[in-house]
C-alpha cells in the first residue's frame, strides 16, 4: 500500500512472462477505480510464468515499482502479486465438522474449512488459494448463509489451489528484492475475472481464458464460484516463435508482424494481401502474403483451443457453460481468435477488457491489462470466499494437515454473509 490513506490505495503487481505491470489505484464511488501510478516495463528473466533468471527478473519489478511510484507519487510498500505457470494445480475438497450447540456460528465454519484443507499437499507444494464453493447442513445443499442456522452437521465444498514451492519463493524473492512485500498472491484467470465477468455470467456457467504471452490460464464459475483452475504452458509467444521459424525472422520482428499483420482465419484474408519484410540472410525485403502468415497462426491457436477444450472436458463441467466463455489476456486482441475458438470449443465466445477506470487509463485500454487490473479490483474485496491465502508463515502453509486458516480472512468472509 502507499501513504496514510491504507484503506483506500490498492496495489497490483502484475509479473507476467512478457511484461510486469504495477498499477497504484484508489476505490472510489460506485465501484470504480482510478489509476493513480503505472508502470509497464518489458519482463527479462521469466519464461512461461516462472523464474529463469533471479536477478534480471528482479531488476525487471523494480524497474516497474519504480515507475508506478514516481507517476503515483506515493511508496508502495505491500500489493498483490499475479501467479501463472504451468506448476500450478488444484483440487475440490470437502470438509465436515459436527455442530455442538446446534445453532451454527463462524467458528464451525472454520472448523469446516480446516477439515477441507487437511488433504495431503505435499512438502514441496504451497497452498495460494482455498475458496469456499458450497455449504450443507445436515445434507442440504445450497446453503448461502449458516450463521445462525439449526443444524448438526456442517460440510463446506472448497477449491484448493497449489503452486510448487520453490517457484513461489523465487518470485516472492524477485518482488521483495523491489522493496515490496506480498499482500497476497493471486492466480492469474481469478484476477482477471474480476473485470472481465458479469455476475450473471457466474452464477449461470462459464469460463474465463486469459492467454498471455507464456501462459493460457483457465477458470471455470458454476453457481457464481471456482469450480475449476488450470494453467497451460502455451501462449502468444508460441505463435510468435512460429512466425519466426516459418518467416525465418528475429523474435522481435515475428512479434511486430504477428500484431500489424497477423490473423487467426486463413480463409478470411485476400489472396493478393501482402506485406514486405526482411528475412535471415536475405540483403533486400521479400514480400510474404498474409495467408501464409495467417495459415501459420491459424494452426497455433487452433491446437491451443484444443488443449482448453480437453481441460475442459477433463474437468467434467464441460456442460455446466451456457454462458460460453470470456477471452482476455494480449493474445485475445488476436483478430479472428473468438471465431476459432467458438468453432473448436462449440460455445458462445467473447472477448473483453479492463472497464470502468478512470485516472491514467491510456496504457491499459486492452486485454492486456485484464490481470493487472483485475488485482485492483481482488484487493478492494479480498474476495470474502477465499478464506486462506499465500502470506508469510511458509511452515505452516506447507504442514501436511496442518490449519492454514486466515482468521482476518475469515472475519471478512462472515461479514459477506451476514445480511
Amino acid at each position: 500500500m502507499a501513504n496514510n490513506k491504507m484503506d483506500e490505495i490498492v496495489v497490483g503487481i502484475d509479473v507476467g512472462t512478457t511484461k510486469v505491470c504495477t498499477l497504484v489505484g484508489r476505490v472510489e464511488d460506485a465501484g470504480s477505480i482510478r489509476i493513480l501510478g503505472v508502470g509497464i516495463e518489458p519482463s527479462d528473466g521469466i519464461r512461461k510464468g516462472i523464474i529463469v533468471d533471479l536477478a534480471a527478473a528482479s531488476a525487471a519489478i523494480k524497474r516497474s515499482v519504480e515507475k508506478a511510484e514516481r507517476t503515483s507519487g506515493l511508496e508502495i510498500t505491500t500489493g498483490l502479486v499475479s501467479l501463472a505457470g504451468a506448476h500450478v494445480s488444484s483440487v475440490n475438497s470437502r470438509g465436515a465438522t459436527g455442530v455442538p450447540g446446534g445453532i451454527i456460528d463462524a467458528l464451525d465454519i472454520a472448523h469446516a474449512l480446516e477439515q477441507a484443507q487437511a488433504v495431503a499437499i505435499p512438502h514441496d507444494r504451497e497452498i495460494v488459494h482455498v475458496i469456499q464453493r458450497g455449504i450443507t447442513v445436515d445434507g442440504q445443499e445450497g446453503v448461502k448463509t449458516p450463521i445462525g442456522m439449526h443444524g448438526y452437521k456442517l460440510e463446506v465444498e472448497t477449491h484448493i489451489i497449489t503452486a510448487a514451492a520453490a517457484t513461489v519463493d523465487n518470485l516472492r524473492q524477485c518482488v521483495g528484492a523491489a522493496g515490496v512485500d506480498i499482500q497476497q498472491f493471486v492466480l492469474n484467470p481469478l484476477a482477471s475475472a474480476e473485470v472481465v465477468l458479469t455476475e450473471q455470467e457466474r452464477q449461470m456457467g462459464v469460463a474465463v481464458c486469459d492467454i498471455g504471452g507464456g501462459t493460457t490460464d483457465l477458470a471455470i464459475y458454476v453457481d457464481g464460484n471456482v469450480w475449476h483452475t488450470m494453467v497451460l504452458a502455451v501462449g502468444g509467444n508460441h505463435v510468435t516463435q512460429d512466425i519466426a521459424h516459418g518467416l525465418r525472422l528475429p523474435l522481435s520482428q515475428a512479434e511486430e508482424v504477428k500484431k500489424q499483420q497477423g490473423h487467426a482465419i486463413r480463409s478470411q484474408i485476400g489472396s493478393e494481401e501482402f506485406f514486405s519484410i526482411r528475412p535471415f540472410g536475405e540483403d533486400h525485403d521479400v514480400r510474404i502474403n498474409r495467408q501464409d502468415l495467417a495459415h501459420i497462426i491459424e494452426a497455433r491457436i487452433e491446437e491451443t483451443f484444443g488443449l482448453i477444450l480437453q481441460e475442459i472436458k477433463r474437468s467434467g463441467y464441460d456442460g455446466l457453460l451456457p454462458a460460453g466463455m470470456v477471452l482476455t489476456g494480449g493474445t485475445s486482441a488476436l483478430p479472428g481468435i473468438k471465431h476459432v475458438a467458438s468453432e473448436i470449443l462449440g460455445m458462445p465466445v467473447r472477448t473483453a477488457q479492463p472497464e470502468r477506470l478512470t485516472g491514467l487509463v491510456d496504457k491499459l485500454d486492452s486485454p492486456a491489462y485484464s490481470t493487472s487490473v483485475g488485482l485492483l479490483r481482488w484487493a478492494t474485496t479480498m474476495r470474502g470466499h477465499d478464506v486462506a491465502h499465500s502470506s508469510g508463515d511458509k511452515k505452516r502453509r506447507r504442514s501436511r494437515g496442518e490449519s492454514n486458516m486466515n482468521f482476518d480472512a475469515i472475519k471478512n468472509w462472515m461479514k459477506r454473509l451476514l445480511p
